[in-house]
């Protein structure tokens, strides 16, 4: 079946069925692979993409529900300005270990910080839970939406 979507600004097609989920329209159809397979139940938050900038997992979102709804990745999430500060304050907390998680987490604070430029330790905490990383570096996750949102708060 044939669908077309639109994932970074642009439309795509691609001729997969519809409850293909779509973390493998992207990986395996799409050659995109920033977006990483963990579970495959939507319980540690690798696959994380963004719907209409609304945090979802790809691994159990059918592609037939996708609709015309924007789908932002990884490869993307730098050109958005929460993105970009998320991404500048990951490198600057040296938060990345193995890295394995690293994509699905900055696309949840990135929405986190879209939706709630001013998250509290509590904020932070929901939005985040359901990221886990094997390695550990949830205190340097933390550190990094607060640089990113005290740098929001520089820039306007």
């Amino acid at each position: 079946m044939g669908f077309t979507i639109n994932i970074n600004g642009a439309l795509r097609s691609v001729d997969v069925d519809g409850d293909t989920p779509l973390l493998w329209v992207l990986r395996d159809v799409l050659g995109m692979t920033g977006t990483k397979f963990g579970c495959g139940q939507a319980l540690c938050g690798a696959c994380t993409v963004h719907l209409d900038g609304s945090a979802i997992r790809s691994c159990i979102t059918a592609v037939d529900s996708i609709g015309d709804s924007r789908v932002t990745t990884i490869e993307a999430i730098g050109a958005t300005p929460a993105g970009e500060r998320i991404q500048k304050a990951w490198l600057d907390r040296e938060v990345a270990q193995c890295g394995y998680c690293q994509s699905g987490q900055i696309m949840s604070a990135t929405a986190l910080l879209t939706d709630n430029p001013h998250p509290t330790d509590a904020d932070i905490d929901d939005a985040m839970s359901g990221n886990i990383c094997r390695c550990g570096t949830y205190v340097r996750i933390r550190e990094a939406i607060k640089l990113a949102a005290q740098a929001r708060v520089k820039e306007g």
